[in-house]
């Protein structure tokens, strides 16, 4: 056999073949003429040597070997060097090649005659103690990486012996920044957290690849050899792999932004491993360097490492910084049901609101899902009510206990899926009656007592066309949740079309239990420390935004609304992230600079306070629960001083991580503690919302269905304004909800243009200062210039219609 070195593996297979054959392993190229060194397997024992690979033995006679570093000189035993070969068998060079000859038949310096010849083979060797002569691989796969010199024959000996694993080839890979990593493609039945852990174990940190791909073949080229160039490029291993998760959580964006910084790109995954996207020990310090910076928290380099992607790193930060504060919240334990269950603190309020002003639809969530296909209405059915026995959020009711709401949960609840049949109406009148369902389905107010508090109806369009409408009361579910219904539909649909069993672990914990243990541990001492954040953060703020009305605020409001749409395409989205990542800001941040900055110059104000909601799930329990967790945190940002908008993404992106801390203390608490001036005419401290929409977005895939969300058009306003955007890979979109009760459409289209122009201005001028950034487009500013050269000509006119009439000297009079 030829062409390859002899792996432990192979010679496993030709063991256990049990053939009588003697196998020789024996290395030599052309130039040498074929035989050189030669190892008897019958005479070494290579189950328990400590070589990587099977030893190509020693120099056969009249033949002399050489392994020499790239001085020339020799090396002692067990350090790499390039293998020279001298002897009988070296033969004259290359017909007709003189400079290929001269480059690899060099004077035998070492040799007994004064005009021998030594061949150099390229080849990378090494001596073991016994005397035999390991191959590890070629002279060209050597590889400098981060100021370490690396034989990648050594890397790939090293994974040839974890038992699993039955082809390898490591390369030297470049990013886009010319810095080299280590890249090894695998055969093998072994995970790559395995291999990786394994690796771990045998090579200094330095030597351990930064990406292992596993591979069902290597690649080879006619010679039957590793065809090396044709190996795919990990990033593109990585787009056929899995969808990158967008950061969830408001750490998970601050550490994404900082890896962004760092790496040097774009588009990373929560759940993408540092090491394997082109981290490395010198960046993973640049990391942990920032993040001390950022979260003001001690981070050790060996957090990276134990925590290598941003969701285990920033979950870390965030337990690390409120084990700090005294804010680590105890693991949510369940609870017997033989006791009243209080509400959550978000619960209770909107329990009260319910209570002021009953049958309001203001806190309903809409969803709604086209589908396409031949649909099983029984498993659709059945599935909706699998998730409302798993969760307990979805059949609790509330009620009134001595004087105080409690959470009542019912044993079983099975939930209605009515059905209309559009399918006899036109084309025209089946879309108007669908889209008047649906308005009204989301707009149909729940009843808190009697429940439930979740409803489903299915439009049938066509035979193979139906539109799913769900609707849930706010106090039982929120956006995060919304999808994680909408995951779960999908699964279990798949597994009852099947006639399977749910495949779904039941719940350990339910969202009672989190209300239990919320009242519990938000008390005392531990809500004052947060209590006390939020006095000083919100003292002194303006009772009101004061922005330009076209109506008067009314003493009683309807919460009428409307929305706009705002599209930031995917240029200026690129700019705006490029923007952010320079700064260590997250898309958010500089989001929510811009928003401010242009509020600013609308009311003439320095002190701008701006809502955001957040999950506001910071515990492992809550991630896969469904119920009521969103918070409202009120920014207030000072923007005194005519700042540039570079400081101004600092000061922002400073304070959120302030607020971010503290976002454990219900927002109902903040404004009972702050007590600010209250009126039936706004809502207290926070009028305008901004909110980066980043819940989990699932695939909604229904088995044989193709499905699409259906936007369900928004009648209410619960603010002023609230501006919801969400990341697209086309573009950043937006909706721009307001008050109709206070603002005009044309007004909001503007204000929708100049957030635009403004975000523009400032990414293209970050040093800028706030005044100078444009927030008019050049028609509008053509369109004021014109009407001030109309309002000049016009009061040019009235002061010559106004001017005294000429008087005329008679002759007599003295001149």
């Amino acid at each position: 056999m030829g062409g390859e070195a002899l792996t432990l593996p192979l010679m496993e297979k030709i063991v256990a073949a049990g053939s009588r054959c003697e196998v020789l392993n024996h290395y030599g190229p052309t130039e040498t003429t074929v035989g050189s060194l030669t190892l008897r397997l019958k005479d070494y024992d290579w189950k328990t040597s400590a070589a990587q690979t099977i030893p190509i033995g020693r120099s056969i006679a009249n033949t002399r070997i050489y392994i020499l570093d790239s001085q020339g000189e020799p090396v002692p035993v067990g350090v790499a060097g390039e293998l020279y070969i001298a002897g009988e068998g070296v033969t004259a060079g290359y017909i007709n090649q003189p400079e290929r000859t001269a480059e690899r038949f060099v004077p035998d310096r070492f040799g007994p005659e004064p005009n021998a010849k030594m061949y150099r083979t390229g080849d990378l060797v090494r001596y073991l103690p016994d005397g035999n002569v390991e191959f590890l691989g070629r002279v060209d796969e050597q590889a400098k990486i981060r100021g370490f010199r690396i034989e990648l024959g050594e890397v790939e000996a090293v994974m040839l012996r974890h038992g699993t694993v039955r082809q390898t080839a490591v390369l030297a890979v470049a990013d886009e920044r010319g810095e080299k990593s280590l890249v090894a493609y695998v055969v093998g039945s072994a995970s790559v957290d395995e291999l990786r852990n394994y690796l771990h174990t045998q090579l200094p940190d330095y030597m351990v690849p930064s990406a292992i791909i596993a591979l069902p073949k290597l690649p080879l080229n006619a010679n039957g050899k590793v065809d090396r160039h044709a190996l795919p490029k990990p990033e593109d291993i990585k787009v056929h792999e899995r969808e990158a998760i967008a950061p969830q959580t408001p750490s998970e964006e601050v550490v994404a932004a900082i890896w962004s910084e760092v790496l040097k790109r774009d588009g990373i995954g929560v759940e993408d491993n540092f090491f394997e996207i082109g981290g490395h020990s010198l960046l993973a310090t640049q990391i942990a360097s920032r993040l001390r910076e950022h979260f003001n928290t001690p981070v050790p380099v060996r957090a990276v490492f134990e925590s290598a992607s941003i969701a285990e790193l920033a979950k870390r930060l965030d337990n690390a910084r409120r084990e700090e504060q005294g804010m680590l919240p105890p693991a949510i334990k369940a609870v017997p049901r033989n006791r009243d269950l209080p509400l959550s603190f978000a619960q209770e309020r909107l329990w009260v609101l319910d209570q002021m002003e009953p049958n309001n639809p203001l806190y309903n969530i809409p969803r709604s899902l086209r589908m396409k296909g031949v649909l099983r209405v029984d498993a659709l059915q059945k599935a909706l009510n699998e998730i409302v026995r798993r969760h307990e959020s979805q059949r609790t009711t509330f009620a009134i206990k001595d004087g105080h709401p409690v959470q009542v949960i019912a044993r079983s609840l099975a939930i209605p899926l009515d059905l209309l049949d559009l399918s006899s109406l036109s084309e025209g009148d089946r879309e108007l009656e669908a889209r008047r369902v649906s308005i009204e389905n989301a707009m149909r107010p729940f009843n808190l007592a009697a429940g439930p508090l979740v409803r489903a109806v299915l439009l049938r369009r066509d035979t193979e066309d139906h539109v799913l409408l769900v609707t849930m009361h706010h106090i039982v579910s929120d956006a995060w949740s919304a999808s994680i219904f909408l995951e779960e539909l999908g699964v279990l649909y798949d597994a009852f079309c099947r006639g399977r069993p749910s495949p779904l672990p039941e719940p350990i914990v339910q969202y009672a239990d989190y209300a239990v243990q919320e009242r519990a541990w938000l008390q005392g001492e531990v809500l004052e420390k947060q209590l006390e954040f939020w006095r000083e953060q919100l003292k002194g703020i303006p009772p009101v935004l004061d922005l330009p009305l076209d109506r008067p605020r009314a003493q009683s409001r309807t919460f009428a609304g409307a929305y706009e749409t705002l599209r930031i395409p995917s240029n200026d989205l690129k700019a705006i992230k490029e923007l952010g990542r320079r700064e260590s800001a997250t898309l958010f941040m500089t989001l929510m600079a811009a928003f401010q900055a242009m509020l600013s110059k609308y009311s003439g104000e320095e002190q701008i306070v701006v809502g955001t909601d957040l999950a506001n799930r910071t515990m492992p329990e809550t991630e896969h629960m469904i119920g009521f967790f969103i918070n409202l945190l009120a920014l207030r940002t000072d923007l005194s001083g005519n700042p540039t908008f570079r400081e101004l993404l600092r000061r922002v992106r400073e304070r959120l991580l302030e607020v971010y801390a503290h976002q454990e203390v219900p927002f109902p608490k903040v404004v009972q503690e702050i007590q600010p001036e209250r009126s039936t005419t706004h809502n207290p401290i926070v009028q305008a919302l901004f909110v980066m929409q980043n819940a989990p977005r699932t695939k909604r895939d229904l088995a044989g269905l193709q499905v699409e969300p259906v936007e369900v058009p928004a009648t209410t306003s619960k603010f002023d304004m609230a501006v919801f955007v969400a990341e697209r890979p086309e573009a950043l979109i937006g909706y721009w909800v307001y008050s109709t009760e206070l603002f005009e459409q044309a007004t909001i289209q503007r204000m929708v243009r100049h957030f635009a122009n403004l975000l523009r201005s400032a990414v293209s001028q970050p040093d800028a200062r706030l005044s100078a950034l444009a927030m008019l487009s050049p028609e509008e500013i053509k369109q004021q210039e014109a009407q001030r050269q109309q309002r000049k000509q016009s009061q040019s006119k009235r002061l010559k219609a106004t001017a005294p009439a000429r008087v005329s000297l008679s002759s007599d009079e003295p001149r």
